[in-house]
């Protein structure tokens, strides 16, 4: 069902993109004009090289494998035309890998493909990508600056083009050509774990921003053949930021119309400025244009956006005019109907170029049966044909022909004086600055004086990996410290420059300051770092900050305390998205949303403390870039796009009407000459409590002598699309080997071998939708299972009753397991007490068993229950 609202609902104060070309309906997909547009004597080489090569020679150069999973070698014997490194994935595995390491590795590969092509009448060089969606955030040094989502606060597309142009030389200083950026995706959903990536659901900021930062990444053609620049990717084609729920990976169900009017607009920008590569989403688009191109197969498509026809080719390439690279996400191919990790045929006759693949086994697989299927004639030459011809119109387009090697670019030379130089250190200070959003202020607060003796306490008051947040130096970035960021400084750090050590007391949980010996409090408080997969949010769970989980709500305490304490409180809020923080903001004096700025939290205190003279040296810029939530389950409300009259709130959003009205509208944000607001507090929204059902009379089954009413899964390190694991096969994978064995009650248990990836195995309701199993805490049960110990965990082996570890909580079984007679079976025992006591929600429960770890570890189980009284088996 659909709700129609006037136009003229905006739902408060500015659009967020003051200043900002204004758009207009699209009745139909246009035709775009490329900044770089094609050239005659380009596409005569391009077709002179094409003739001359091999179908083999043309399958190399569409096959991109990463770092750790190719050789020189390869790439001299597969002809493999690029290269990338995943974030987490270093030379020689060294995390912190110097620029000359970096520039040395690209090097050698590069080398490699040079050798390919002796003796023959061209060359084709070869061509490294890389992620740098925030700062060539996955080197060493290099700078960091905020992610998208506080650019958008900024609303300045000349400081988006700056920092663009930046990350362009870090990139080029290390010998790479390619990044995977700009994100310009149009979050609308603020479970989604990937909301920080977009600059905002306003389509209009997210088109003046995708042009903004191609022109900042590649420049003009001139610039971008001379090598100073390099190629940009707009990311993730299309409406990833639009799926039901907000799932990473999930189904948009929109019309085509707010495919083009919401989701295209970054991308027709990015287009008509010269982007040269787009990278298809992992979503689905659930909608009758999406159609199955070669219908009558055994398994029917799936709607997945990497085997669409009809948004690759029949309107990315053919209507819109895109004549680069359309390059797959990781693996992504694998998660199409008819395809696997080996086989992306379907994608590749629906519209793909090149395929991102990791693993080894799986990228030589693809090539080979790619061949295969070209001689058969279930891909046609001709399609091949076409993504070869755009791989190598790219490549020219960017001057490869005419560039050095990498360790002699010029650049690449200067190397450590480039990646992370001090200019572009203070491009991100400046970034952070602009970009904070002052929600709430009492007049007289701010700024704070420089003389002000001042406790910073909050979970995020000394945490480098908070204010960055994901693909810093590792994918999720969560275990990021000072040695990774040698340059980087905490809000604690920064706060210490400015009044001095004597007049700062840092205490991140408030366990020993006294809050009268303060004149004012930072309370820093924000999300724990995260990614993609991992940071998206259950459809069930509430978008409440201190919700969230335990850490979380001592924030909420901490500042309770200081309220108690009548201490002045300035609050600074560190998110990747909107969370509903009532509560917490009529606790505070101040309250600021700083997003994730970065690790040069300076930029947070530039504004907060007054300068030297007593006066403000900043004010506040930075305004919404997307509705903040005025209850807790207000995850999908966004303003009505004031450029489409009569637009239709599609069914995976909520008008914004009644109480679901923003608390703060799109644009929204305070200077510090602002009165007081006229209400305060702000109006609560209660938690919606739902009355336990009584004690559990039954165990709960979960894996027993009668088999499993729940889906085994696994997930983990490359693993993270999850895999199904039988009860009548064993399974072989690089994270866990999987293994039937006889329990001994009698059916069936299972051998797993953990491997030291990351890794957690788990029960799953095979609907998907979560049950509430508080019933079985009220009956005293027990999470209980046996357990025969191979192998001892060489690192904390969890028990969790969900699966989204690390983001939620587990009890380390290690202890007990230490305790247990190897080779023996031997019943293993967790009170639901201690689940829930670790943060676990036994209110809406869709796994209620999971085993994860990062180490090795090797153990048989069988006769997993919850249970209200024990077996006779002795407990560990």
């Amino acid at each position: 069902m659909t709700t129609t609202v006037p136009s003229s609902t905006d739902g408060g104060e500015g659009s967020g993109a003051t200043g900002l070309p204004a758009l207009r309906p699209l009745t139909r997909w246009p035709r775009l004009t490329s900044a770089i547009p094609r050239d005659a004597e380009t596409e005569r080489q391009v077709a002179e090289i094409l003739e001359q090569l091999t179908l083999e020679e043309k399958v190399g150069q569409m096959i991109q494998p990463e770092l750790a999973e190719l050789t020189p070698d390869d790439v001299r014997d597969y002809r493999i035309g690029s290269a990338l490194n995943g974030a987490g994935i270093w030379p020689g595995g060294k995390r912190h890998a110097s620029v000359r390491d970096w520039v040395d590795t690209v090097d050698r590969f590069w080398a490699a493909a040079e050798e390919c092509w002796r003796g023959r009448p061209f060359r084709i060089p070869f061509m490294w990508a890389t992620d740098a969606v925030h700062g060539h955030n996955n080197v060493h040094g290099a700078t960091v600056f905020p992610h998208n989502i506080g650019l958008g606060a900024a609303g300045d597309p000349d400081l988006v083009r700056r920092i663009g142009a930046a990350t362009s030389r870090e990139v080029a200083a290390t010998g790479m050509d390619w990044i995977f950026a700009p994100t310009v995706t149009t979050p609308r959903d603020r479970r989604w774990g990937r909301y920080y990536e977009g600059y905002g659901e306003d389509p209009t900021l997210v088109h003046a921003y995708g042009r903004a930062m191609v022109e900042g990444l590649q420049g003009d053609a001139t610039a971008l053949r001379a090598g100073g620049h390099v190629l940009a990717t707009l990311k993730h084609w299309i409406a990833d930021g639009g799926t039901e729920n907000g799932g990473d990976r999930g189904t948009a169900h929109c019309s085509e119309d707010v495919l083009r009017d919401i989701h295209a607009q970054g991308f027709l920008a990015g287009i008509e400025a010269g982007a040269q590569s787009v990278m298809v989403s992992f979503s689905s688009w659930a909608n009758p244009a999406n159609y199955d191109h070669t219908p009558g197969r055994a398994e029917p498509y799936n709607d997945k956006v990497h085997g669409s026809r009809y948004l690759l080719t029949d309107v990315l390439k053919d209507a819109l005019g895109f004549d680069g690279v359309v390059i797959s996400d990781w693996d992504a191919h694998a998660e199409v109907a008819g395809c696997s990790a080996g086989d992306a045929g379907y994608a590749i006759n629906a519209g793909l170029d090149v395929l991102m693949i990791a693993g080894r086994e799986a990228w030589q697989s693809a090539y080979r049966t790619t061949v295969a299927y070209v001689r058969d004639g279930v891909i046609p030459m001709s399609r091949v044909d076409d993504a070869v011809s755009r791989v190598l119109r790219v490549k020219m387009r960017a001057g490869l022909w005419e560039r050095p090697r990498p360790r002699d670019r010029a650049l690449a030379r200067a190397g450590a004086r480039v990646v992370g130089c001090a200019e572009h250190r203070a491009l991100s200070r400046e970034a952070a600055r602009t970009s904070l959003v002052l929600l709430k202020n009492t007049p007289g607060l701010l700024p704070l004086s420089r003389t002000a003796r001042v406790l910073v306490t909050g979970s995020a008051a000394d945490d480098l990996s908070k204010q960055c947040g994901g693909w810093t130096l590792t994918w999720q970035g969560d275990d990021v410290d000072r040695a990774d960021l040698p340059d980087g400084s905490t809000l604690a750090d920064a706060v210490r420059s400015v009044v001095g050590a004597g007049r700062c007391t840092v205490d991140p949980a408030l366990e020993h300051a006294d809050p009268a010996d303060f004149d004012v409090a930072l309370v820093a408080l924000g999300e724990d770092s995260y990614a993609e997969m991992r940071g998206t949010l259950k459809p069930w769970r509430s978008l409440g900050y201190a919700d969230l989980k335990l850490s979380y709500a001592r924030d909420l305490e901490v500042l309770r305390r200081l309220d108690a304490a009548r201490l002045p409180t300035v609050s600074v809020f560190l998110t990747g998205r909107p969370l509903y923080s009532t509560e917490e903001i009529n606790l505070s004096r101040a309250f600021v949303v700083a997003w994730l700025p970065g690790p040069y939290a300076e930029g947070i205190t530039d504004v907060l403390f007054a300068g030297p003279d007593g006066t403000p040296a900043y004010d506040f810029q930075g305004r919404l870039p997307s509705s903040w939530p005025r209850t807790r389950d207000s995850a999908a409300v966004n303003r009505i796009p004031p450029h489409l009259p009569g637009y239709r709130v599609p069914a995976e959003e909520t008008a914004p009407e009644g109480r679901r009205t923003p608390l703060f509208p799109v644009g929204h944000g305070l200077s510090v000459h602002d009165p007081a607001p006229p209400t305060d507090p702000l109006p609560l929204d209660e938690p919606r409590a739902t009355p336990p059902p009584p004690p559990a009379t039954d165990p709960l089954r979960v894996l027993d002598a009668q088999g499993t009413p729940y889906r085994l899964r696994l997930g983990g390190h490359n693993t993270w699309s999850r895999e199904d694991i039988p009860l009548t096969a064993p399974t072989r994978l690089l994270i866990l080997d999987s293994d039937p064995v006889p329990a001994p009650g009698g059916g069936t248990g299972l051998r797993l071998r953990f491997k030291g990836y990351p890794a957690f195995f788990y029960a799953e309701s095979p609907t998907g939708a979560p049950a509430d199993l508080r019933g079985h805490l009220a009956a005293e049960a027990q999470v209980r299972f046996l357990a025969r110990v191979l192998e001892q965990p060489s690192a904390p082996l969890l028990l969790a009753c969900h699966d989204d570890y690390p983001a939620q909580p587990g009890v380390d079984l290690a202890p007990r397991l230490r305790e247990a007679t190897e080779g023996e079976w031997t019943q293993v025992s967790v009170p639901l007490t201690d689940l829930a006591a670790a943060g676990m929600d036994l209110g809406h429960v869709d796994v209620p068993f999971m085993l994860y770890t990062e180490g090795t570890a090797a153990l048989e189980i069988a006769d997993v229950a919850w249970v209200a009284r024990e077996l006779d088996h002795p407990p560990v």
